[in-house]
């Protein structure tokens, strides 16, 4: 027989092994980063697009075709993922440059282009460098007011829509330094670009809002806060800015609209002479539609002795560029 002492050192032995059970069986799963992981679209290059939700507890997980440059996101919410360049992006765009390389560009001028085809989503650009905005800026500026205006839960006031109409319909420089004051000059529009995606434009100094630097790429970023839904302007923003695009001044009716002669195109053209040198930065943005097809196109140019040859530098970069998509939108 078993002595009562063993007996009950066993009984103590066994309930501890009791308790150690329970609570191993209470005890949560290891915090692993599990995901559900979705394609949600590709595009009409191959480029796919994927969100991750994050289980509680987890980081959120994201995954794509090659390794993407965005920030990660917080726990718990959806993370989506740049899309990596697609050997289709890069056929557009050693397209895009062969037919830039038929523009004729006066000897110190300089050029570049973007185009998107609004239908795809396809889009490409030609030289990465920036340029003086001139007066193609009274766009942004339009754009940066409507944005403080929706934060604040107002309508734009009857002075500041006679303005906005003056900036871009006549391209007035008076309403424009008026609106410069009202959305806090380089600071507000930079806060408003940050939010639009325009990481390569900064206000210009002081009163000089006609030398914002800005890129092609940028200026497209922006055609699309303006024509398409994924904005950060409502729709009524939106409508509000195209209009004005397409009543600008018939002798403003140049540039980008060359492409499609005839047609009724929403643009913003911006000239001007740099006293420095006596040459012309002469810029062109704007939507136009060529066989049924909607295109977002900015062409930025500097460095012509006259405003004359800077808009024929335009008008040729527009053309070029778009025939890239419209060409491959027939075949």
């Amino acid at each position: 027989m078993e002595p009562p002492r063993a007996r009950r050192r066993r009984a103590r032995g066994a309930a501890r092994g009791d308790r150690r059970a329970r609570r191993a069986r209470r005890r949560p799963l290891p915090l692993i980063a599990l995901a559900v992981v979705a394609v949600v679209g590709v595009t009409a290059g191959g480029t796919v697009y994927v969100k991750a939700r994050a289980h509680p507890g987890a980081g959120a997980v994201s995954s794509a075709a090659t390794p993407s440059a965005s920030s990660p996101a917080t726990a718990g919410e959806e993370a989506s993922v740049e899309r990596a360049t697609s050997p289709s992006a890069v056929a557009r765009k050693a397209s895009l440059s062969r037919a830039m390389a038929s523009v004729t560009v006066p000897s110190g001028a300089r050029v570049s282009a973007a185009v998107c085809d609004t239908g795809s989503g396809d889009s490409a650009v030609f030289g990465g460098d920036a340029f003086d905005t001139a007066s193609i800026v009274k766009v942004d500026v339009l754009a940066a007011l409507l944005l403080q205006a929706q934060d604040a839960g107002r309508h734009l006031t009857d002075v500041e829509r006679a303005y906005a109409t003056k900036m871009i319909e006549n391209s007035d420089n008076a309403s424009t330094t008026a609106l410069w004051h009202t959305i806090g000059r380089a600071e507000g529009l930079d806060a408003a670009n940050r939010r639009f995606g325009l990481g390569s434009t900064s206000g210009g100094a002081g009163e000089l809002w006609g030398l914002t630097q800005t890129t092609a790429a940028d200026q497209l970023r922006l055609l699309r806060q303006v024509f398409t839904t994924d904005s950060r302007l409502s729709a009524a923003s939106r409508a509000y800015v195209r209009g004005l695009m397409e009543s600008v001044e018939p002798d403003q009716r140049w540039g980008v609209s060359a492409v499609a002669p005839g047609s009724s195109p929403a643009l913003k053209n911006g000239w001007l002479p740099r006293s420095t040198t006596g040459l012309w930065d002469v810029n062109s943005i704007g939507r136009v539609r060529v066989d049924g097809a909607d295109y977002l196109v900015a062409v930025l140019s500097e460095g012509t002795v006259s405003k004359a040859r800077g808009i024929s530098l335009v008008e040729a970069a527009a053309k070029a560029a778009v025939s890239v998509f419209a060409s491959a939108s027939a075949s």
